[in-house]
């Protein structure tokens, strides 16, 4: 079974805490796109983990987690990661961990392009996490860029002095320029305990494959910050979507068996862009400390609203999910009634499709008002939720047109219901 879990919205949906459930049932998880500018968030017997890199799976005991080459890879980052896990008492060897040689390294001075042209956009910003994450893709499709199986090799300096030629010419524009001599020292610190863990991970997910093992894909970020489907430009740069899971993992030639969609019973955003549901004032305030709304990467403070159908809708689509799982109902306990939004209204006329550009820029919510259900933290199966919990699910259920399998009513493991 090849199963995909991604991410509906805009992100921070709880993909995480959903691998870590489900991972006890699989024998390899992958994570597929993406860098350390977004975190999972788990919690379970071994305590609270954010993991920016690492596979969700590293948590569970067992399984076989997988770096895949469409991933961009902070050796520093990752080396803390490891060590953050070590002290906590998760040592994962190489036959737990393995890291594509295919997978390209984001170096210090992809970091240093990001910031500097934040800084340069000021009130035009994108909202970047500021890790380097659209210069080191840009790079990886110049062809410009190192990738971690180079590590091994004898010609690592003549590579990177032949790429900071070109790379300064760009670094020169912002007052900047990146050394190779130190660069190649943070390298060589960084890359030592890493190298263990690196290996063709092609070979080895495609063995899996043929062998008939359970496979899980981890995406990071949602449906709508996906490179080319999401809201472009506030997007992250590389592909969030199921359909690229197996490419991203390293067995192109596979076929999704399952794609598991992950969306709140509300909706957040980090970073700039469209987000018309967006609550203001004292209401997301109350919203955001109730779902505790503050970015695993940055710990930013994320924009909330009112579940919003129109994007939700899409994501489903885009992600071709076939069931979903629905976090943190049990953060909307405190509202008497819950806004969710059915439809924007654009230049007067309103619509259930999902705009870009200009015209989703102009936005409005058009809300309905679902009566509140109490405190559901407690639930366990569906019996145990008040009517109104259930009308509200089975209302999500219906409007995005994807039948919800898992709610979530806190962080634990055992905090969750599984729907008939």
């Amino acid at each position: 079974m090849l199963t995909a879990i991604v991410g509906i919205n805009w992100g921070d949906e709880g993909k995480g805490r959903m691998v870590d459930l489900l991972s006890e049932s699989h024998d390899v998880i992958c994570r597929y796109q993406g860098g350390n500018n977004a975190g999972h968030t788990v919690m379970n017997d071994k305590g609270k983990f954010i993991l920016n890199l690492l596979p969700s799976g590293v948590l569970r005991d067992g399984v076989v987690n997988v770096m895949g080459q469409g991933m961009v890879i902070d050796l520093a980052h990752l080396c803390g990661e490891l060590a953050a896990l070590r002290e906590k008492g998760v040592v994962l060897t190489p036959a737990q961990l393995k890291i594509s040689d295919k997978a390209i390294i984001c170096l210090p001075y992809h970091v240093q392009q990001d910031i500097a042209e934040e800084e340069r956009l000021g009130d035009k910003k994108y909202g970047s996490t500021r890790r380097g994450i659209a210069p080191v893709y840009g790079d990886k499709y110049m062809k410009k860029a190192l990738r971690m199986g180079d590590l091994r090799g004898n010609n690592l300096a003549n590579m990177l002095g032949d790429i900071l030629d070109w790379k300064n010419l760009t670094l020169g524009a912002y007052g900047k320029q990146a050394q190779l001599e130190d660069t190649m020292a943070w390298l060589a610190q960084h890359s030592e305990p890493l190298l263990p863990f690196v290996c063709d991970t092609t070979v080895y997910l495609n063995e899996a494959v043929r062998a008939g093992k359970d496979i899980m894909f981890e995406a990071q970020l949602g449906a709508l910050r996906d490179i080319d489907y999401g809201i472009y430009p506030y997007t992250t740069s590389s592909n969030t979507l199921a359909s690229y899971a197996p490419i991203g993992a390293g067995v192109p030639g596979a076929t999704l068996d399952r794609v598991l969609g992950v969306m709140k019973a509300f909706s957040s955003c980090v970073g700039e862009g469209p987000f018309a549901v967006e609550m203001q004032g004292d209401q997301a305030h109350a919203l955001r400390q109730a779902g505790a709304e503050f970015g695993a990467a940055t710990g930013r403070p994320r924009r909330v609203g009112g579940f919003d159908v129109v994007a939700s809708r899409y994501g489903v689509t885009m992600q071709g999910a076939n069931e979903l799982a629905l976090t943190k109902l049990d953060c909307l306990g405190y509202m008497e009634e819950i806004p969710v939004c059915v439809a924007y209204e654009i230049d007067g006329v309103q619509t259930q499709d999902f705009p870009c550009g200009a015209a989703l820029q102009a936005a409005k919510p058009v809300f309905e008002y679902l009566p509140g259900f109490g405190d559901v933290s407690h639930c366990r199966c569906p019996e145990d939720l008040p009517q109104t919990a259930l009308d509200y699910i089975r209302y999500l259920e219906q409007a995005v047109g994807c039948p919800i399998k898992y709610v979530s009513v806190g962080p634990g493991r055992d905090e969750y219901l599984v729907m008939p």
